[in-house]
């Protein structure tokens, strides 16, 4: 089977204002800043950046801290350099593969921005502050049966507490090295996982070491927003985000309106005693509601004088966030998911207010991985796409199908055709006999149809039934490629496929990455 690619509006639950951004972005142009894919808009992006060398000095001094030197950082320290950044949710084993695949699109994308004379280097944002430690305490992984695992780590949280400063207490590294031992890389990518989750280390941290390792080879930088040297650079625009937050409150009120008015969602749900800031106070992150000019929590009252004199300490919400970022950063374009696109759209008009300028938004690539039983079974049975995406039953179905022998499918067709054109000569002269009689045989069509294809779907499970190596081989296909009616990007870590293709998948994913195609990807690996 030769690599697919599919239209993202064939993936299961894709939003509509994901599909127009990505395959009609001219209807959605009015909330984004630039054009996606977009070489020319790439470079408008950049010109627009103005980012004082004294804020460029600050951050590779904070970068060096974190990430030690390399020649990306020494890029970045050149006047004129620009950022290519993603982020994700520092979540338990690298978190799901796109997790991976966003950070190599940003790889490949400021590599092809340098080579086009845009000096460029890759970021990655490490979402440490968030504080729903239920998002990112558990992976999903497969064995031999290729079958999805949840592997669950251990760590204290009152709720509150930003995850990426939680240590673990216990770390399932014996489950998936057990898990992964069925693969030629398994061991190989077990001691990898654990050097960096052990007990007691932060989540943040683990999560950095895992996927550096990694990516390795494609000279990332990675910044955790939780330093103090990082949250200094950011207090500026903080404290312009305090003293303009009534505008920028109503501004993000009427954008929403302005995407349901166009048919689109909202990702982000907005209200009047919405805040846009947290406050950083004992190791918790608090949550702020807007009330009367003030700010309260649900153990004090904050004025907005108060916060803009310790911006230091706070933390911007889902919307403010990315312009926080792109304020600290020279950003020039941002890699994205579904929802992380979404949200742009309504944190542009942030971006005018406080920035003026916006970064080029980008998708990021996505793919299904197959191996070689995968793409032999999709040969044997003729099974498309439509037929995975229905799950372990969907594929049932479509391979019992295949299993009816032809000339019983061919008798099938023969009948229902016949009875068709019987049923309707039979009507014709009903009608000229008594047209009254004609809604009653409608029913008895619906009825014989029904009898039809139910005594034909009972041939299919006889055929399924008498082969229960079939049966196994759905399960097998829908474990693989589209788990627990998931993609398989979005539940599974990169972890179980590095165990069953090896290292060199990383560089294979990075040169399949095409800039000029938004499609999702399904490709075996060689």
């Amino acid at each position: 089977m030769e690599a697919a690619c599919l239209r993202q509006t064939e993936l299961p639950h894709a939003s509509r204002l994901f599909t127009d951004f990505t395959y009609h972005f001219e209807r959605v142009s009015k909330f984004y800043r630039h054009a996606p894919r977009n070489l020319q808009a790439a470079r408008a992006a950049a010109a627009a950046i103005d980012y004082p060398e004294e804020r460029r000095k600050a951050l590779v001094e904070a970068l060096r801290t974190q990430n030690g030197d390399s020649p990306a950082l020494a890029l970045l320290a050149l006047p004129g350099t620009v950022a290519v950044v993603t982020g994700q949710q520092v979540g338990l084993f690298s978190g799901p593969a796109y997790t991976v695949y966003k950070a190599l699109t940003a790889a490949r994308i400021a590599a092809h921005l340098t080579a086009q004379g845009i000096p460029a280097v890759p970021v990655f944002w490490l979402a440490t502050e968030d504080h729903d430690l239920a998002e990112v305490d558990h992976a999903w992984a497969f064995g031999a049966d290729h079958q999805p695992v949840a592997l669950r780590g251990e760590g204290r949280s009152d709720g509150q507490r930003p995850v990426g400063q939680i240590p673990f207490d216990s770390v399932p590294v014996a489950q998936l090295r057990d898990l992964l031992s069925a693969f030629p890389f398994g061991d190989e990518v077990s001691d990898l996982v654990a050097q960096a989750y052990r007990p007691g280390v932060t989540l943040g941290e683990s999560f950095r070491q895992l996927v550096r390792s990694l990516l390795s080879g494609f000279d990332l930088l990675y910044l955790d927003p939780l330093a103090e040297d990082v949250r200094r650079i950011g207090g500026p625009l903080l404290r312009q985000a305090i003293s303009q937050a009534p505008e920028l409150k109503r501004a993000l009120l009427a954008r929403n309106v302005e995407l349901e008015d166009a048919g689109y969602h909202a990702q982000v749900h907005v209200e009047a005693n919405t805040s846009l800031f947290f406050v950083l106070d004992g190791g918790r992150r608090i949550s702020l509601k807007s009330q009367n000019g003030n700010y309260v929590s649900k153990d004090r009252r904050y004025s907005a004088e108060e916060l803009a004199s310790s911006a230091e300490h706070l933390s911007p919400n889902a919307l403010l966030r990315p312009v926080m970022q792109d304020y600290m950063l020279p950003t020039v374009m941002y890699i994205g998911g579904p929802a992380e696109l979404a949200y742009m759209a309504q944190a542009e008009v942030l971006y005018e207010a406080l920035l003026g300028r916006m970064p080029v938004v980008e998708h990021r690539a996505s793919f299904t991985l197959l191996d070689s039983r995968a793409e032999k079974l999709l040969e044997r049975y003729r099974l498309e796409w439509p037929a995975v995406f229905e799950g372990e039953a969907g594929l049932r179905e479509a391979i019992a199908q295949r299993l009816v022998p032809a000339e019983l499918h061919q008798s099938f067709e023969e009948t229902t055709c016949s009875v068709e054109a019987a049923l309707f000569r039979l009507g014709q002269d009903l009608g000229h006999f008594d047209p009254t009689l004609v809604a009653a045989l409608e029913k008895s069509r619906a009825k014989i149809q029904h009898q039809l294809s139910k005594i034909r779907k009972k041939s299919e499970h006889e055929a399924i039934r008498r082969d229960t190596r079939a049966g196994d081989e759905a399960r097998f296909l829908a474990g693989l490629l589209y788990p627990n009616k998931h993609l398989q990007e979005r539940l599974y870590s990169i972890l179980p496929f590095v165990a069953k293709h090896g290292f060199d998948l990383f560089r294979e994913i990075y040169e399949r990455i095409n800039l000029d195609c938004p499609d999702h990807h399904a490709f075996k690996p060689s």
